[in-house]
C-alpha cells in the first residue's frame, strides 16, 4: 500500500504551462482590482458631491455603496495576491483560499453599508422633506452605465479564472447598478411629486434609499453564503467529476476506484483518490501506478495536487 503526495513540481511540464496561466490570471485579475477601485473612486466623488448639491439621499446613499466597493476591491487585490504565493510549509495546498475569505470580508463589508442606508433612509421619514433637483438624475444615468460596464467586465474574468473574490466583487457593481435605478425612480417621483403636487411622491427619493439597502443587503448574505460555502472544502459534484475519473481508470494497472474526492481550493482544485490495484504486485510496481495516475489527473484544468493511495484490489 502507497501513498502518493506532492505539488506540481514533480511535473516539470507541468510547471511550465502552470507558471504561466497563474502569472496571466494573476495580472489579469489584479487589473481588475485596480479598475474597481479607481472607477469607484471617482463614481463615488462624482454621486456624494452631486447628491449634496441636489439634496439627493437616493445619490448620497449610492455615493455611500460606491465608497465602499473600493474598499472591497481593495480586498479583492489582497485575496488574488495572497492566492497567488506558492504552497510553504505551513500551507502545503497553496493558498487558494485566501480568495474565498475576500470574497467573505467584501459580503461583510456590503451588509454593514446596506444596513447604515437603511437606517439613514429610516431617519428621512421624519424628517423635513427636502426634493431633490434635476441635476441628480444626470449623475444617476452616468452611474448605471459605468457600473454595468464594470459588472461586465469582472464578470467575465472572474468566470474564466475561477475568482471567488472577483466574482463576488462584479455582483458588488450590479447591486450598485440596481441601487442607481432605485434611486432614479426614487429622485423622478421626488421631482414628479413635487411639479404635481402629490404629497407622499415626494418621499420617493427616501423610499428609494430604503429599497437601495434591501437590495444591498440581499445581495450580501447571498454572496456571502456562496463564499462560506466554497471555504468550506466544497468538494465536486459527481457530474463534474467524470471525465477526471474516466482518466485515472484508463492509467495501466488500475482495477478499480475505491474513492474519489475533488476538492475546490480557491481557484484551483486538489484531489483525494484511492485506486485498487493487483493485489500480487510488488510495492514498486504499485507506486509506479500512482505516479502514473497522478501525472495524468495534473494534465486536467485546474488541478494543481493529486494525492494518490494504493489499494489491493479485491472482488465484490
Amino acid at each position: 500500500m502507497v501513498n502518493l503526495k506532492g505539488q506540481h513540481s514533480s511535473n516539470n511540464n507541468k510547471v511550465g504551462v502552470e507558471v504561466t496561466e497563474a502569472d496571466v490570471r494573476y495580472r489579469k485579475v489584479r487589473f481588475a482590482a485596480w479598475v474597481g477601485i479607481v472607477g469607484n473612486v471617482i463614481l463615488a466623488i462624482i454621486k456624494a458631491v452631486v447628491g449634496i448639491m441636489a439634496n439627493s439621499r437616493a445619490l448620497i446613499a449610492d455615493a455611500v455603496h460606491s465608497a465602499s466597493d473600493v474598499v472591497g476591491s481593495v480586498v479583492v487585490l489582497i485575496g488574488v495576491r495572497a492566492a497567488k504565493l506558492p504552497p510553504d510549509q505551513d500551507h502545503p495546498y497553496g493558498h487558494g483560499k485566501a480568495e474565498s475569505v475576500a470574497a467573505i470580508i467584501v459580503s461583510v463589508l456590503l451588509f454593514l453599508v446596506g444596513f447604515e442606508i437603511a437606517l439613514s433612509a429610516g431617519r428621512s421619514f421624519f424628517e423635513p422633506v427636502e426634493v431633490p433637483k434635476v441635476l441628480a438624475i444626470y449623475a444617476v444615468l452616468f452611474s448605471i452605465f459605468a457600473k454595468e460596464l464594470m459588472f461586465r467586465y469582472k464578470y467575465h474574468l472572474g468566470k474564466t479564472y475561477k475568482s471567488d473574490a472577483l466574482m463576488t466583487d462584479a455582483w458588488h457593481h450590479r447591486s450598485d447598478v440596481f441601487s442607481s435605478i432605485a434611486a432614479l425612480i426614487g429622485i423622478g417621483a421626488a421631482l414628479l411629486g413635487d411639479y404635481l403636487q402629490i404629497s407622499w411622491l415626494v418621499y420617493g427619493d427616501a423610499a428609494a434609499s430604503a429599497f437601495v439597502a434591501f437590495l444591498i443587503g440581499k445581495m450580501a448574505w447571498s454572496l456571502g453564503k456562496q463564499s462560506i460555502h466554497n471555504a468550506l472544502d466544497h468538494v465536486l459534484h459527481e457530474e463534474d467529476t467524470v471525465e477526471m475519473k474516466r482518466a485515472a481508470s484508463n492509467v495501466d494497472g488500475v482495477l478499480n476506484i475505491d474513492e474519489f474526492f475533488a476538492r475546490e481550493h480557491g481557484h484551483y482544485v486538489i484531489i483525494d483518490i484511492k485506486v485498487a490495484v493487483n493485489p500480487d504486485i510488488s510495492v514498486e510496481e504499485g507506486h509506479t501506478i500512482g505516479k502514473k495516475v497522478k501525472e495524468r489527473l495534473l494534465e486536467e484544468k485546474y488541478v494543481q495536487d493529486v494525492l494518490v493511495h494504493i489499494n489491493p484490489y479485491k472482488e465484490k
